[in-house]
């Protein structure tokens, strides 16, 4: 007779000698060492997606912090201190001519922190006409030239590089004389290279000495690509402007917006509304959407060269598992369970995406600074950015390792033993 209570004794027995099989963590991580040792070359080439990505993405956030605080040091040295002023008559009185009086420049630089301040506008020249450098007819292409006639003090408000001679002043424009600058871009177009000829240019069939050639402006940068004549010669020679009448206006830095407030009433205290003006834009708004423009364009890039690195590791521990089919049958075999070669290879992807996060992110640090030593700029990197670029690898090494790490899971011991 079968004694049950020997038999469930001898079982339970025997269940106590044969435990489950473990993995400890030290045990796991030498072998996921050693399996990316193997193959130091596979490793590294596996690891380069991951380090561009990582070293793109530290790359664009410190270059976009940087571009971001020179955009604002700039704008605080130019753009705020510039007013534009607009003649709006027309849109207020049909009968109304230039709004602008004779010493608007006068009015507007009696205003406390104006530097220099004068009207210009495009002069609209007939179909016929056409900006040239000899008395005969033009081409076509010449006539395209714009030409602006402008005050001394709209001249000297643009902070003009003169390359050779100098531009035209005070005396020129009450005497009405027939002198013109020049662009260099211009300049070269006419043939005009140098100015020791007194070289003279024909706007239309009026004769214009050309005493000044600039090759930089640091306001109204359309002024590089026009002929400037004096505003009197312009109005004596083709009338008043009809719509596009402006004035530029420099101020100290910290004025422009209260001279914008104030410049209107000054110009014409009976009809302040016949003037537009028109201060610098908001430094926030400007710096916000130049860095959000920046921060779209190229974090894209960077998670491109993520995906790619991502595409990199699932690729490699793919192969990695095909080739180490005996190996992972040798283990089931001997005890090891299935979770246990999925975290294995698990491990594997992740230290390799670990280690490309180290090494882009130190790339990308590398990248910021040389850029700005490159531009003269002060380089700015948020440490939030560079701490947070390895677990931005480790992230995209886990997910790279997840389905070859299931495969390998999935190859059971008898097949695997028979390869």
């Amino acid at each position: 007779m079968v004694n049950r209570k020997g038999v469930t004794r001898f079982f339970k027995w025997r269940r106590r000698i044969v435990e489950p099989s473990c993995l400890p963590f030290r045990d796991l991580m030498s072998e996921s060492l050693a399996g990316i040792t193997q193959r130091p070359a596979r490793s590294v080439l596996t690891s380069v997606g991951t380090i561009l990505g990582v070293g793109t993405f530290v790359a664009v956030l410190g270059i976009t912090a940087t571009a971001s605080s020179q955009i604002d040091s700039r704008f605080n040295s130019l753009m705020a201190t510039e007013v534009t002023v607009e003649d709006v008559s027309r849109e207020k009185s049909e009968f109304a001519d230039l709004a602008f009086p004779q010493d608007a420049g006068r009015r507007a630089e009696g205003l406390n922190g104006v530097l220099h301040a004068g009207v210009y506008w495009t002069i609209q020249l007939p179909n016929k006409d056409a900006v040239r450098a000899v008395p005969v007819e033009g081409s076509e292409e010449a006539g395209r030239i714009q030409v602006v006639a402008a005050s001394p003090g709209a001249l000297e408000a643009s902070s003009p590089s003169v390359s050779e001679g100098r531009t035209f002043d005070d005396w020129h424009n009450s005497s009405g004389q027939r002198v013109a600058v020049l662009g260099s871009a211009i300049a070269a177009r006419l043939g005009i290279t140098t100015l020791e000829t007194q070289p003279a240019i024909f706007l239309g069939d009026e004769p214009f000495i050309v005493v000044g050639i600039i090759d930089d402006v640091k306001r109204e940068p359309e002024l590089l690509l026009s002929v400037v004549v004096p505003q009197k010669a312009g109005f004596d020679i083709w009338g008043p402007p009809r719509s596009n009448a402006k004035m530029l206006v420099a101020t100290d830095l910290g004025a422009a917006n209260q001279v914008a407030s104030e410049i209107s009433l000054a110009l014409d205290p009976a009809h302040p509304e016949y003037f537009k003006a028109v201060p610098p834009p908001d430094p926030r708004s400007l710096r916000t959407s130049v860095t959000n423009d920046l921060d779209e364009l190229f974090l894209l890039l960077a998670g491109i060269c993520l995906v790619i690195g991502a595409v990199g590791i699932a690729n490699t521990t793919l192969v990695s598992v095909m080739e180490r089919t005996g190996e992972i049958g040798l283990r089931r075999t001997l005890g090891a369970r299935a979770r246990h070669i999925t975290v294995q290879f698990l491990c594997e992807s992740s230290v390799l995406g670990t280690l490309g996060g180290l090494i882009g992110s130190s790339l990308g640090v590398v990248s910021v600074v040389v850029v700005a030593l490159l531009r003269d700029w002060t380089p700015i990197i948020h440490p939030a950015t560079v701490t947070s670029a390895p677990g931005v690898g480790l992230v995209t090494g886990l997910l790279a390792g997840l389905y070859p790490a299931w495969r390998a899971s999935r190859v059971q011991p008898v097949e695997a033993l028979r390869r």
